[in-house]
Formats: structure tokens, sequence, C-alpha cells
């Protein structure tokens, strides 16, 4: 039956646990998404120190990863995604006291460094855990299954990243900020003790060199590796030139489209309805063709943002967003997929890093669609973008036949 090849990875007691577990924690990063922008926001109101908090959360990101996955490397994954769930409860602890305890507040202007420091810190337990978080799935299901479970994964995800941010709003205007911080803490505490439940899993034990001298020899494999460095270059440019059209999207909603701040709401919905129609879709697609599938859904992601980006019309604008969550959730998936299935078990880990760090540094290609929306407007900067993903993905369908072949 259908429905049971979508789930099949269920069948596995770990993955059961796991996708669990990992519920919790997804909801809690969506909805500190969410709350913490509204708090500096509020606490400043200023949208450069907005911005200057992002990178708050992206430096540590960018730092750690790397030894995050040399950790994955050496050490039980299940270790550190529950040393990584203790140490982002204690951090939403510690600002839901804070506010409580009315120091976070606007009146002390030294306060916003309590959000600094919360956010280099959930930025760090992030950076160490993530490359765990998609290397274990190997460890659980089997290299046959792994796309499977990567989509469910991203199923799971991208649901959080719709419902998530609806609960945080709701609870800020009902209670207040510390409501969502103590939230957040309870959450992460569920998913430690859900975690707890699982069987560990596989150890690959690398443990001959220093964590330092293990990143090098990632980095060494993946250039010597060509099937992984071009996979993580395809996904670089995916996440680079794809990405961005979410800050872009206010622009659109106000003055393309002109359906203000619900209609933004709507259509960050339709893009998310359609990330998860295109994890189930994956979930269900046998091992088979998967390279070809990455560059073309690349192709398609980039024709969909072409087509957005020139469309002023509502009904065609959310079915091409649509189309853009449906291709971006397809494209993710096929990727994290074929760098875990071709990556030998030793390195998974600090191929994945890397491929986190890939994720991270979206923000650098927001911070270029921006520019460009400034000087020429938005259509032409998200046009612009999609053209030359289009143009790059189809150079590798035509000049990469090794990847689209990959199976």
């Amino acid at each position: 039956m259908l429905h049971r090849q979508v789930f099949r990875s269920f069948e596995e007691p770990k993955y059961r646990i796991f996708f669990s577990a990992m519920l919790p924690n997804r909801a809690a990063m969506n909805m500190q998404t969410l709350v913490r922008s509204l708090l500096i926001y509020r606490l400043t109101g200023s949208a450069t120190i907005l911005g200057a908090m992002a990178f708050a959360d992206l430096i540590p990101l960018l730092l750690f990863s790397l030894i995050g996955g040399a950790l994955a490397d050496r050490y039980q994954k299940k270790s550190i995604l529950l040393m990584a769930n203790i140490l982002s409860m204690l951090v939403a602890l510690g600002v839901a006291l804070s506010i409580t305890l009315g120091y976070l507040q606007s009146e002390h202007g030294g306060a916003l460094w309590i959000l600094v420091i919360a956010s280099i810190l959930q930025g760090s337990a992030m950076g160490f855990s993530l490359p765990s978080q998609q290397a274990i799935l190997p460890e659980i299901v089997g290299k046959e299954q792994l796309m499977n479970a990567v989509s469910l994964n991203g199923m799971s995800m991208n649901v959080m990243r719709f419902l998530a941010p609806a609960v945080a709003g709701f609870l800020t205007d009902m209670i207040g900020f510390d409501a969502v911080y103590y939230t957040m803490a309870g959450l992460f505490c569920l998913s430690f003790v859900l975690l707890s439940l699982m069987k560990p899993t596989g150890v690959i034990g690398v443990q001959k060199h220093s964590a330092i001298a293990d990143v090098k020899q990632g980095i060494h494999y993946i250039r010597h590796d060509s099937t992984i460095f071009i996979i993580l270059l395809l996904a670089l440019a995916g996440v680079v030139l794809s990405l961005p059209y979410i800050l872009l999207m206010p622009i659109f909603a106000d003055d393309v489209l002109k359906v203000g701040a619900s209609g933004l709401g709507v259509l960050m919905s339709a893009s998310g309805v359609g990330a998860i129609a295109g994890s189930l879709v994956m979930a269900s697609r046998p091992n088979r063709n998967r390279g070809f599938l990455l560059i073309v859904s690349s192709i398609l992601i980039g024709l969909a943002l072409l087509g957005f980006s020139l469309s002023a019309v509502w009904v065609l604008s959310l079915i091409l967003i649509s189309l853009v969550g449906f291709t971006h959730a397809s494209r993710m998936t096929l990727s994290n997929t074929l760098l875990q299935y071709y990556t030998q078990p030793e390195y998974r880990g600090r191929v994945m890093s890397v491929y986190m760090m890939e994720i991270g540094l979206m923000s650098f290609g927001a911070f270029g669609a921006g520019l460009l929306a400034d000087a020429f407007g938005a259509p032409r900067a998200l046009g612009s973008f999609s053209v030359l993903l289009i143009i790059i993905s189809l150079a590798a369908l035509i000049f990469l036949p090794k990847i689209r072949k990959l199976d």
C-alpha cells in the first residue's frame, strides 16, 4: 500500500523514537525563530540590530559545525544530541527567567547581551549537533532506506516550520515572551527524555588524531572525492541562489501583489504545504535516478522562482510559490541522501557538517539579494538569482554525466 511505502522507515523502532524526539526539538527551534526576532525588535526598535543578531547564530554555527562533524565520526551521535538538548534547554530557561525577573526589558540597556550570549550558545549547540542529526540516519535505517528517512525528516521540519511560529505568536500575545521560552525549555527537555529511550547506534572509531586533524582529513576527503565535491557545490548553488526568496517575500506581498501581511502569511503557508508534499513524494520514491532528479529539481525551482518574480497575478503566484516549496524540499532531500549514500561511513559526519555549513551560508545569499533589491527592485533581484541557478543547473545536466547517472 502507498501509505506503508511512504512511512516505511517507521517500521524501525529506533527511527520511531528518533523522529518523535526530533519533533519537540524542531518545534522549539522554529518557535525561537519568531519570538527572538520579535523580542529583539521590541527591545531596540532597530532593524540593524535585528539583522546583526542573526549572525550571532550564524558565526558559531559555521565555526563549530566542522568540529561537530568530526565528533560525530568519533563518538555516539546520540550522546552529542543529548548534550545539545541540555544546552538548548538551559539557554531557553535562562532567557525565560531574565524576562520573568524583569531584567530583560528596554529600560535595561545592557540586557540585550543576554540575547547575544543566548544566540551564541544556541548557535554552538546547533553547530555541534546538526551533523549528528543527519549522519545518524544511515546507522538507524540503513543506506537503502535512507532517502525515505531523510524525506520524513524533512517533512517533520516543514510541518514544525508551518505550525510552531503560529503557536509562539499566540503564546506571546496571550501570556508574554517568557511563556514561549518556558515552553521551549520544556520541549527541549521532552526531546532529551525521548532520545534517551533510543538504543545506541553504531560508532565509527576515528580517534587516532586530534579533532582538528580529523577536520583536515575530512576536507581532504571532500576535495579528492569528485562525486561528493560536486554534489556539495550544486547544493551550495541551490541554497545561495534560491533560498533568499524568503527575505524578499514581504516586498512581493506589499509592493508587487498588494496583499499585505495576511497575504504574506498565505504565501508562506502555500510554500510550506508545497514543501510537505515534496517530502512525501520523495519518501515514496525508489532509489533510482536520484542524481538526475537532483539537477532537474534545481532547474524547476529556478523556473518557478523566475515565474514568481514576473507574476503580478495572485492565484498564479500562489501556485508558483507552492511549486517552489515542493521543488526545494525535493532538492534538499536528494542532495542530503546522495551525500550520505556515497560518502564513506567514517567520513559521513564531517561531510554532513560541510553540508550544514552551506545551509548557514543562506544569510550571505540573502544579503546579496537585499542589495540587488534595493538597487533594482525585488522582481529583478529574484529573477537574476533564478536565471543564474537555471544556467548552472543546465550546465550540470549537460556536462556532469557522472552526477546525472547517480542512483
